[in-house]
């Protein structure tokens, strides 16, 4: 067994499982602040539901035994690994211990659950979206893992061919969807879910342009590190190996966010006068996004362009909700939806060697819209299906009284700052 392997993947996972607690930091300081607590404990909800599904039935549906060369089942569970069954010792002659893999997948559910939370911002009950996570979670995406990421457990430990998103996709055009750390499954997965929930939740008592602002930058920005952070576990720890590969995908790691950032506070600056924080922020995080899929399939170049062009596409963008009508709260659409899209039909273009630019042939162009487009329709409607159906039994929305007067101590019982104690 590869020990170092074995310590890169269980350190990539760890620095994932850190994105949830950045991702809470950035959505808290993008509210009120009298409902900081309750977007940050969605977040830290999504931590302990998802990692409770995930070790009893999510790795069973999102990777289920599968033969050498054959596409798995849209929807699948294998019940002789429910509680990881049969992962729980390595193989002989296994690379890493099939553990490794299993705790770097949970803290992926983990992260795109929580995503999901920010269109719904300041007027959600917690235990309705605690419901609606476990079982959005459980039709929509560990399916949806399992067309993305099904690797086989072959002989020597190893995981080696994919469900049909990518294996059999390939099958049929020469060529499979390219999605090396999660853009259709995390984040156009989470974008087309976010866009449901803001329809069924309806929009925030007052909502228009300006009227809700970030009440704390420096929160957003500390959010956005973390995220940055805990991005290069995501994006080079998918190759589950120190190796060159991973390498490469880190610097993409690098180099996509820096030019997204560049390119979002130019279009500030442009279109509003002034580049701030929080678009500095955003725009790291929208070239983390597009970067996402293609992190191992681009030149350092070609990422830098992508980033360059999720910046100022997503910039423009999260916009789109107050022309259209719909409450995005912290825009996941205009930014992990629209840059989750971005980054995979980019890859029909110019990814390396089999990209339309490279190659002539428009299969790839062709098996990335195919899957962007599955996975947007399917998490989109049963998201809008299963919100729907918990609006009108338990109730989803808090009344528009107490979203004025703030969630956090309606839900919680709580508020984010207490600056004097007068209780005596």
């Amino acid at each position: 067994m590869d020990q170092g392997n074995t310590a890169f993947i269980l350190i990539a996972a760890a620095l994932v499982l850190l994105m949830t607690p950045g991702l809470a930091f950035f959505y808290g300081g993008l509210v009120k602040a009298k409902s900081v607590i309750s977007m940050m404990m969605m977040s830290f909800g999504a931590m302990g539901l998802m990692g409770v599904l995930w070790v009893l039935y999510g790795y069973a549906i999102a990777f289920p035994a599968t033969d050498e060369g054959t596409t798995q089942a849209p929807w699948h569970i294998d019940f002789a690994n429910l509680s990881l069954s049969n992962v729980l010792e390595a193989p002989e002659g296994a690379a890493y211990p099939p553990l490794a893999f299993v705790a770097f997948q949970a803290t992926f559910a983990i992260i795109t659950v929580a995503l999901v939370s920010g269109a719904i911002a300041d007027r959600a009950k917690f235990g309705a979206w605690m419901i609606f996570a476990a079982i959005w979670a459980t039709v929509v995406y560990f399916p949806v893992a399992s067309w993305v990421f099904n690797f086989g457990l072959a002989d020597d430990g190893t995981f080696s061919y994919g469900g049909w998103i990518t294996h059999g996709l390939q099958d049929v055009f020469g060529v499979g969807a390219i999605d090396f750390a999660g853009g259709t499954a995390v984040h156009i997965n989470a974008g087309a879910a976010a866009l449901a929930l803001a329809l069924v939740l309806g929009k925030r008592v007052g909502f228009q342009k300006g009227a809700h602002v970030p009440h704390n930058p420096p929160f957003v920005l500390l959010g956005a590190g973390l995220l940055w952070f805990g991005w290069f576990g995501f994006n080079a720890g998918s190759e589950l190996a120190a190796d060159n590969t991973a390498a490469l995908a880190f610097v993409n790691t690098i180099a996509a966010p820096a030019a997204a950032l560049l390119s979002w506070l130019i279009v500030e600056k442009i279109k509003d006068g002034k580049p701030t924080s929080v678009g500095a922020a955003s725009g790291a995080v929208a070239g983390l996004v597009a970067i996402t899929p293609a992190c191992a399939a681009l030149t350092p170049f070609w990422a830098i362009v992508l980033g360059l062009l999720a910046g100022a596409v997503c910039a423009l963008a999260i916009e789109l909700k107050f022309k259209l009508g719909f409450d995005d709260s912290l825009d996941v659409v205009g930014i992990h939806l629209v840059g989750g899209l971005l980054g995979t039909l980019y890859l029909g273009f110019f990814a390396k060697d089999t990209g339309l630019v490279f190659s002539g042939s428009a299969n790839q162009l062709i098996v990335q819209a195919i899957a962007a487009l599955a996975v947007l329709v399917y998490s989109f409607v049963l998201a809008f299906i299963i919100g729907f159906a918990v609006e009108k039994t338990i109730g989803f929305r808090v009344k528009n009284e107490d979203e004025i007067a703030g969630i956090d101590t309606v839900v919680h019982g709580e508020e984010g700052y207490v600056l004097s104690d007068t209780r005596g």
